[in-house]
């Protein structure tokens, strides 16, 4: 196994560590025993370790020349666990309302399931521009918040960014979409045409069959 791939797989063992850090009493005797920072900068450092990542495994990737298929099938869904395990988590701990962790996450399945409906049918969604700084805005929108639990300053400008996230993220879903219904409409357009020459073709080969008998009585005709 490549570094690219080595380190896709690191951000998805930084999941339970994240969940863990977020959900974990950090006034607790245990915690400070093991730690020696409290457990919003410590999951703050794991969040951004593992989103580092995401950046480094793609970069080594391309410079390397070591795309596989299963760095391509991991990354995004290592990218998945990381911003919905980090989002639950704070709603968990009630730092982001659910409605808004619900359209973030919903968005993600809807567009994966999209595109997995395209590749069955034969064809490629590519990412957006949209789509490809996506990571990048809910990095920084849930870095503010978990931030934000230890400096209450910046709770509003962390709430402000989630909102960002969210109608981000349903521009580019709306986005895709609209590029699955062309790629939609393109097939059926093309497959209407199909039918429509073979029906053509099978009218003129039916009438071709159909005047065979009246040209053999006219030949045979002008034979006599």
């Amino acid at each position: 196994m490549n570094l690219p791939n080595l380190l896709t797989l690191l951000r998805i063992f930084f999941v339970p560590l994240l969940v863990a850090a977020l959900l974990a009493d950090g006034s607790s005797a245990t915690w400070q025993n093991l730690f020696p920072v409290s457990r919003e900068i410590f999951a703050l450092a794991v969040f951004l370790i593992a989103a580092a990542t995401d950046l480094l495994d793609g970069y080594l990737a391309r410079r390397w020349g070591q795309v596989t298929t299963v760095g391509t099938l991991l990354d995004p869904i290592a990218d998945k666990l990381l911003v919905s395990a980090a989002l639950v988590s704070l709603v968990d701990i009630h730092r982001v309302p659910a409605w808004i962790v619900i359209l973030i996450i919903g968005r993600e399945f809807a567009v994966s399931g999209l595109r997995s409906i395209a590749a069955a049918s034969g064809y490629t969604i590519k990412a957006s521009e949209l789509g490809k700084t996506k990571m990048a805005a809910q990095v920084a929108a849930i870095s503010l918040v978990i931030a934000g639990i230890r400096w209450p300053a910046l709770v509003d400008p962390a709430l402000i960014a989630m909102w960002a996230v969210m109608l981000f993220g349903i521009v580019s879903a709306a986005d895709y979409f609209r590029k699955f219904w062309r790629k939609v409409d393109d097939q059926i357009k093309r497959r209407r045409r199909r039918e429509l020459l073979l029906l053509e073709r099978q009218k003129k080969r039916n009438a071709a069959v159909s005047k065979e008998p009246e040209i053999r009585s006219q030949e045979s005709g002008v034979r006599s």
